[in-house]
């Protein structure tokens, strides 16, 4: 399976999808022009990666600020993970924020009410 790597710019976050070492990685800002488009690649690979996934996936997520359009395709990236870990899957979900950054949590623990997997929240 291929990797999927992109750098961060000042509107989109850097994502690392490398099945190989187990890192699985959202982070920075999030606001693209089209969030649809910019995480239409994220999605597929995970569906594609869903298919034989590694015995255990954590997923980590540490965004400083994101757009309201990015939040509801994190919200898919997350129904994905769900998914895999409703199929029996070892999945389990980091969320990271800043100590500082009380919307950036509170976020994070409604994403975590919305979802029946593994949701860890995280204070950096």
């Amino acid at each position: 399976m291929r990797n999927l790597i992109i750098e961060p710019t000042s509107k989109t976050p850097k994502i690392i999808l490398n099945a190989d070492v187990n890192v699985f990685e959202i982070s920075g800002r999030s606001i693209p022009e089209d969030s649809v488009g910019f995480y239409r690649k994220v999605i597929d690979w995970i569906d594609d990666y869903s298919k034989n996934p590694n015995p255990k996936t954590n997923f980590k997520f540490q965004l400083e600020y994101f757009n309201t359009s990015s939040s509801k395709c994190l919200l898919d990236v997350f129904r994905r993970l769900e998914k895999m870990y409703k199929s029996g899957n070892q999945v389990e979900i980091t969320w990271c924020y800043d100590a500082d950054d009380e919307d950036m949590k509170e976020t994070g623990e409604d994403y975590k009410a919305l979802l029946e997997v593994p949701f860890e929240l995280v204070s950096i």
